[in-house]
């Protein structure tokens, strides 16, 4: 385990400037693996030093095939069982379900084009949301920690699962079940933390090193152009020479915290798996939102929750997971992957409405805002509503496509080089926004009489 735990630190054979290690410990094992299996196809391709840079055909082949083998193991069977057994309808929306979140572009561009495993600590996610809905809560609880263990930007989808836990056990009785499952639930935890950072535990200095590069707060509140609340606010206002460090962490922190514990709340009085695929959206798109160093490929978190609303909202699922795409156009065109963009978005968007009907819907039973229609209904009626969110997605559309266009066949004004990417940032974060408000409404809205689509543990 010392070329684990060596990892983490920088030495003349780990130079942490060109390819630091800044994920937790299972990503370490991870790459350890994926590294001896290397070395005995060719040991070229990890040889110390002389690798850096190393780039061949072959080589891209097997990376690619690292990830399409964690996506089978991990990924896939996750949302196959998901879609089977926590949706409603028939096998054959179902099947039409699996389908439409397994193309969803933004992952399968990012993990397989940018080269990365997000799919392994979003996979690890869904198998715990699967083992929650099933009622399998020391499974689901495992699985999640594992997630968390592997990526800490699953601390986005943390509070959901903390107050569906804390919540089902509060309805079982903390002087009963309720309790003996909360002890459950808490060893379960431990005891995976404990066996994932099992190396580092010998000296706190290395956890320390660890934490540090988990969260490199030294980076400021932003960097690249981000769809966020932060990054677009300062085309506007120079926020970060503003603020200090000190004054923008507290300031994104309690930002984050506002939006996030309205829906947490609510799952925690009504623990319901629909609940909690809501407060899964609105936790993690408040903390792409409004957190502090958010990246763009941080957008695949939210991404995942709106995922598993696809069987009931699908044209708001849609059109979300369109403008997640969208939002990283900048990194996608860096990495040449203007034509599978192009491809992928195209063929999601019209096996998403084709196989979902999702502008076909009866207008009741679009947009779950029961609550909030009626108390517009003397100003806007439900078919009028429909008319209106399917005229903006339509326009949303265009516009993307339009922006697409010229960031690739325009230049941009020479006092303005990056006009294309702030665009795209900034249109991209009003969705999202949007999206949130949206989100939040169907959430705190629903009847307090009135069962989600899937009956509850």
């Amino acid at each position: 385990m010392f070329s684990v735990l060596i990892r983490y630190f920088n030495t003349t054979d780990n130079d942490l400037g060109y390819w630091g290690l800044d994920y937790p410990p299972l990503t370490a094992y991870h790459s350890l693996l994926c590294a001896h299996i290397a070395k005995l196809i060719d040991p070229a391709w990890v040889e110390l030093h002389t690798s850096r840079g190393y780039e061949s055909a072959s080589h891209k082949l097997f990376m690619r095939t690292t990830v399409l083998f964690a996506d089978i193991v991990i990924y896939i069977p996750a949302v196959i069982l998901f879609c089977f057994y926590l949706t409603d309808g028939s096998s054959k929306k179902k099947v039409a379900t699996a389908l439409c979140i397994l193309l969803y572009p933004g992952l399968i561009l990012i993990d397989y084009g940018h080269f990365q495993y997000n799919s392994v600590s979003l996979g690890l996610a869904l198998w715990g949301v699967v083992g929650l809905g099933l009622g399998w809560d020391l499974l689901g609880s495992l699985a999640f920690t594992l997630a968390l263990n592997y990526k800490q930007m699953e601390l986005y989808h943390s509070l959901p699962f903390f107050c569906y836990l804390l919540g089902k056990c509060i309805k079982q009785g903390l002087m009963g079940k309720g309790l003996l499952l909360l002890v459950k639930i808490s060893l379960t935890v431990l005891v995976t933390f404990a066996f994932c950072w099992w190396p580092f535990l010998s000296d706190p200095q290395q956890i320390l090193q660890v934490l540090h590069r988990l969260f490199p707060v030294d980076r400021g509140l932003f960097e690249d152009k981000v769809a966020n609340t932060w990054s677009s606010l300062n085309v506007l206002i120079k926020i970060k020479t503003l603020l200090s460090r000190d004054t923008q962490l507290l300031l994104s922190f309690a930002l984050t915290l506002l939006f996030i514990l309205p829906s947490s709340i609510k799952l925690l009085i009504k623990p319901t798996l629909w609940q909690f695929k809501l407060a899964l959206v609105n936790s993690s798109l408040a903390f792409f939102l409004f957190s502090f160093q958010v990246h763009e490929k941080s957008i695949l978190l939210p991404a995942l929750p709106v995922c598993l609303l696809m069987n009931e909202l699908p044209l708001m699922s849609i059109w979300f997971l369109l403008a997640s795409t969208f939002s990283m156009l900048p990194l996608l065109l860096k990495d040449g992957l203007l034509l599978p963009y192009v491809v992928t978005s195209v063929a999601f968007l019209y096996l998403g409405v084709y196989l979902l009907s999702a502008l076909d819907r009866k207008s009741e039973e679009e947009f779950r805002l029961d609550s909030c229609l009626k108390l517009t209904q003397h100003c806007l009626s439900k078919h009028t509503l429909s008319l209106l969110v399917k005229f903006t997605f339509r326009v949303s559309l265009v516009a993307m496509a339009g922006l697409s266009f010229t960031s690739v066949v325009l230049e941009p004004p020479a006092r303005l080089p990056d006009l294309f990417p702030v665009l795209v940032s900034v249109f991209s974060f009003l969705h999202f926004l949007a999206l949130l408000l949206y989100f939040n409404l169907v959430q705190l809205t629903e009847p307090p009489s009135k069962k989600g689509p899937k009956k509850t543990n």
